[in-house]
């Protein structure tokens, strides 16, 4: 069924910016606030917090428009490394250029871009100079020396010192990047150092949605988030510091804890006097809890997230890309949930489709797929793959047929095209494999669309799916990646392969 709103958005909205302007009061006016998290597009939020708007924080940034501006922080061995967005799947420089481009269509002014952690790596060279050919203003920080235990050399012209300052002219200097561990919070400490040899008493906050600290450890909205981040091996915990101080249970993740008492006598040393900042969530402004209308809906939303993670973890470790530590840790977090993968409901229904298309012998190289969709009403519809197009392409033109009201038997795509384009794939580009994937099917349909009327209505219902629950039972092919994420569903997939060819065909 689907799920039911648990978040308020306006009510968030609200107490997320009285308390940002209160910690700028707090420190004369000049903040440097690290995002954690995805600044804009946030779909795990979106997806743990049903009724969370992916872009509520650049509503909130729009609101404080005036008051503020934006760093965005990349670190060097990212881009070397070519690390990729799941959600866009693009690399994270790719990301930064598109996020420089969505701030500047939102009006918000982005000041530079920061590569931490810089040594002369060439690929961050070649991103640094398309950047600044396009005027943009880049600065290059190198590994802090002395950090984490020298403070004294941390804080000091070897430090902090040799980093190229940023000129920034609004109280709230938003410091953000794609993905963790980017330089963010080295970056605020370093501007804050300059901004006090300028005579200027800045302070730091952080603003990170997840873990929600004044949820409980142990509800599945934080434990969502150590399932998005099994692979860099985050995990929650309460904060010492703040029970401590305030006999207050928080929660907090453990880098931030572990790092805490060296962050304080940084901040201290830079400032000269006592912070007052007393534990890690001190240094927080999360007000995400605030938003939160109906637990029960977030908690079953936020296990369906933990699934989709183990999903794509063991998609991971098929192809290479996660260990096996990464799987049995999001196994665990389910385990201790109760809950199995097969809770996700499209699972069954997807698994089932690849064993009737076994049944009637109708899939491609003797392998036999399935997937499944899950509509915004709970309407399941099921797809198979064929010799002549892909089970996520059948999954696709089944469920708009559904949703237009279109017979079964009629075609949306006429047997011409179908056979033109085998065609072309086998004996034109000499392809092995001649069955559509999903990129091409829709090519198709908007070529069919323009002379067949039901092909057009058919068209239209695409939009319906975003945001729709999609399983299959084989790992998709870039063609039908690159569809089903521009159709916006949540996908997932088992871990296995749909050709017997070990380089795609």
């Amino acid at each position: 069924m689907p799920l039911q709103t648990g978040f308020d958005n306006e009510k968030y909205l609200a107490e997320q910016t009285a308390a940002i302007l209160d910690r700028v009061n707090r420190f004369g006016n000049k903040l440097y606030l690290e995002f954690g998290g995805k600044l804009l597009f946030d779909y795990h939020a979106a997806r743990v917090l049903p009724g969370f708007d992916p872009n509520v924080k650049m509503r909130l940034l729009q609101k404080l428009q005036d008051k503020s501006e934006v760093v965005l922080c990349i670190y060097a061995g990212d881009i070397e490394r070519k690390k990729v967005r799941a959600d866009f799947g693009i690399t994270y420089d790719s990301d930064a250029l598109k996020l420089i481009d969505d701030l500047r269509e939102w009006e918000i002014e982005v000041v530079g871009v920061v590569i931490t952690r810089y040594e002369n790596q060439p690929a961050a060279t070649i991103f640094k100079n398309k950047l600044e050919r396009r005027n943009v203003r880049v600065y290059t920080h190198p590994f802090t020396k002395g950090y984490p235990t020298d403070i004294d050399t941390i804080v000091s012209d070897d430090g902090y010192g040799s980093n190229q300052y940023i000129q920034t002219t609004k109280p709230i200097v938003v410091v953000t990047g794609p993905g963790p561990s980017s330089g963010k919070l080295a970056t605020c400490l370093s501007q804050i150092y300059h901004e006090y040899r300028h005579g200027v008493h800045a302070g730091y906050a952080k603003f990170e949605t997840f873990p929600i600290w004044n949820l409980p450890l142990k509800h599945p909205v934080n434990i969502a988030y150590e399932a998005a981040t099994a692979d860099i091996r985050d995990f929650n915990m309460i904060d010492s510091f703040h029970l401590e101080a305030y006999n207050e249970k928080a929660v907090n993740y453990n880098r931030d804890v572990e790092a805490f008492p060296v962050l304080r006598r940084i901040i201290e040393k830079i400032t000269g006097k006592h912070s007052f900042y007393k534990s890690p969530t001190d240094m927080g402004v999360n007000r995400a809890c605030s938003g939160i209308v109906h637990d029960e809906a977030i908690r079953k939303a936020a296990i369906q997230e933990i699934i989709r993670r183990y999903f794509r973890y063991t998609c991971e470790y098929a192809i290479g890309f996660a260990d096996k530590e990464t799987v049995q840790r999001v196994e665990l977090l389910l385990e201790d949930l109760n809950a199995k993968p097969e809770d996700r409901i499209v699972v069954k229904h997807a698994r089932e489709a690849a064993l009737e298309a076994e049944r009637n012998g109708k899939g491609n190289e003797g392998i036999y797929c399935g997937a499944a969709i899950e509509l915004a009403d709970g309407t399941i519809i099921t797809g198979k793959n064929s010799p002549l197009m892909h089970a996520a392409s059948a999954l696709v033109l089944n469920t708009i047929k559904y949703l237009a009201k279109i017979p079964d038997a009629l075609h949306l795509l006429p047997p011409n095209i179908m056979e033109s384009i085998s065609h072309f794939k086998k004996d034109v580009l000499r392809g092995k494999r001649v069955s559509l994937d999903l990129e091409e099917t829709l090519i198709a349909l908007s070529i069919s669309a323009t002379v067949n009327p039901a092909a057009q209505m058919a068209v239209e219902k695409l939009k319906e799916l975003s945001g729709c629950e999609v399983h299959m039972t084989h790992i998709p092919t870039p063609g039908d990646e690159a569809g089903l994420r521009k159709l916006g569903v949540n996908l997932t997939s088992d871990p296995d392969f749909s050709t017997k060819y070990l380089f795609g065909r």
